[in-house]
């Protein structure tokens, strides 16, 4: 049992090692990225092929996940450097979490996410679809709407190497 434990406790060690230093997991083979609506602070459905020609980061997450609220303003930093350069960020949250629309911008502002294009996942459908079940999880869509590869974890998205790789990724799967 305890060595279970360690073994358990050093992947996850790693993982997030991997993750801190740039570990994203570019996949061999890309796939469709599911179709299934979030929706838009007006209450617009849209679909991740709305966003065809962009390349896209998805990131899911939960406003009770420290990791997830810590780096909400270098997201925001990170959309502010890219915006113009043909990278889309959807952060997008269950819809169970908020009672509000206003409730979600407000702590989105609290924590200096100004920039950033937020969506509610109505009953997770979406990140279910994706096979997520744990935050923060970012996706990665080329231009053709297919999911190229993933983020578990937190990245630091305010440095220019991270900002510098995405680019790179971008120009190679994009």
């Amino acid at each position: 049992m305890i060595k279970k434990f360690v073994i358990i406790a050093l992947i996850s060690f790693w993982s997030s090692v991997a993750c801190a230093k740039g570990g994203i997991n570019i996949f061999a083979y890309f796939r469709d990225a599911p179709q299934t609506p979030v929706y838009t602070p007006a209450g617009q459905a849209v679909k991740l092929e709305n966003f065809k020609g962009d390349f896209i980061l998805v990131m899911f997450w939960s406003r009770y996940c420290a990791p997830c609220i810590k780096e909400l303003d270098e997201i925001n930093t990170f959309v502010q450097k890219t915006r113009d350069n043909g990278i889309k960020v959807m952060l997008v949250s269950k819809d169970d979490e908020w009672t509000s629309v206003q409730e979600q911008r407000s702590l989105l502002h609290k924590y200096g996410a100004t920039d950033i294009d937020f969506y509610t996942d109505k009953q997770g459908k979406l990140a279910g679809d994706f096979g997520i079940f744990s935050s923060p999880h970012t996706v990665l869509i080329n231009k053709k709407g297919e999911e190229i590869g993933r983020i578990s974890g937190t990245a630091d998205w305010e440095d220019d190497d991270v900002i510098e790789y995405i680019y790179k990724i971008r120009a190679k799967h994009g």
